[in-house]
Order: structure tokens, then C-alpha cells, then sequence
């Protein structure tokens, strides 16, 4: 499992100048390459780097020290709504608990096994806007819907998920 809570040191110091671990050949659809980055999560053990490509359709991996190319570990099929594709997704994390991604697309949730030889993903939740996703140590997945305005909390295997932020339209307002 893992928090969501970084415990940073109170005398931290940070570089002034960061290191570039993946993309930075300009953009395009080379393994080196990504087009409109936005989700990313990394992994504690090893630090690689999962990161949503999102006009390429695809979810990307960096292990760490490799700054050359990176991997698609899933879509780059094209823009559709197949078991194996992806449509502008725009974030990912990893269950460890059952070693694989879930990720949020243009309209659905889906989970795809990190092991190898995996050949489709698998719905969990559909007609959804998503735009974040988290999951706390329970592996509630909490999911924001941006045409509903809201974030719901969805237990496993669960449908229809809880009311937790939102959901009274477009404003200003704290709920």
C-alpha cells in the first residue's frame, strides 16, 4: 500500500536546477517523446516514473536512470474506446495491491495488469468524465467527474460510489 502523505524533512533543500527523467526531445510519439503530459505517479521502491501521455493515447514508464526512452505500458493503439486502446486519458496510479494501473480516460475508469503479457484492460467504472483520481489505504478509489462537478468515493467493485466533494454544479461556493 501507499500514503498520500510525502513526508518531507523540515531542512530539506532541493536542487536549483531539476533533471530532466523523461521526454525533453520536443513533442511527438517517440518512446522519447510526449505529447500534452498530464497525470503522472511514481513508484517508492524504484522510483520509476508512470506518466499519462495524453494525445498520444498512452500511459508511459521511465525505471529510474533511464532518461533515453521511455515504455508504453499501455494504449498508443489509437484514439478509441477498446479494451486495449485509450481516449485522451489524463491520470494514473498504481495499485499495488494487485500490480496494476488504473487509469482515467475521456469517459471510463479502467484497470490494466502492470504484468507482462497482458493484452486487454477492464472497465470499472463508465460515462464518466474523469479528470484525478486517488486511492487511500483502504483502496477506496476516490474519482473527480468535471462535467458533474464532483468527487465520488468508490469502494471495490462498486458501481454507484459516495458523495464526497461537489456535485452542486458550476461555482464558487465550498460545496
Amino acid at each position: 500500500m501507499f500514503s498520500l502523505l510525502v513526508n518531507i524533512p523540515a531542512d530539506a533543500t532541493w536542487a536549483k536546477d531539476g533533471v530532466t527523467i523523461s521526454g525533453g526531445h520536443g513533442q511527438g510519439y517517440a518512446t522519447n517523446q510526449l505529447n500534452y503530459s498530464q497525470g503522472l505517479f511514481v513508484v517508492d521502491d524504484d522510483q520509476t516514473v508512470v506518466i499519462v501521455d495524453t494525445h498520444n493515447h498512452r500511459i508511459m514508464q521511465w525505471k529510474n536512470g533511464d532518461t533515453a526512452n521511455g515504455q508504453v505500458v499501455f494504449g498508443g493503439n489509437g484514439e478509441e474506446d477498446g479494451l486495449n486502446q485509450l481516449k485522451y486519458p489524463s491520470d494514473v496510479l498504481i495499485d499495488k495491491e494487485t500490480d496494476s494501473l488504473i487509469i482515467c480516460d475521456e469517459k471510463r475508469v479502467v484497470r490494466w495488469s502492470h504484468r507482462s503479457g497482458t493484452t486487454q484492460g477492464e472497465i470499472l467504472l463508465h460515462k464518466i468524465t474523469c479528470a484525478g483520481l486517488a486511492m487511500d489505504e483502504q483502496r477506496n478509489l476516490y474519482v473527480s467527474d468535471y462535467r458533474k462537478y464532483e468527487v465520488r468515493r468508490y469502494q471495490l467493485g462498486e458501481k454507484i460510489g459516495i458523495l464526497v466533494a461537489g456535485g452542486n454544479d458550476e461555482g464558487d461556493g465550498l460545496n
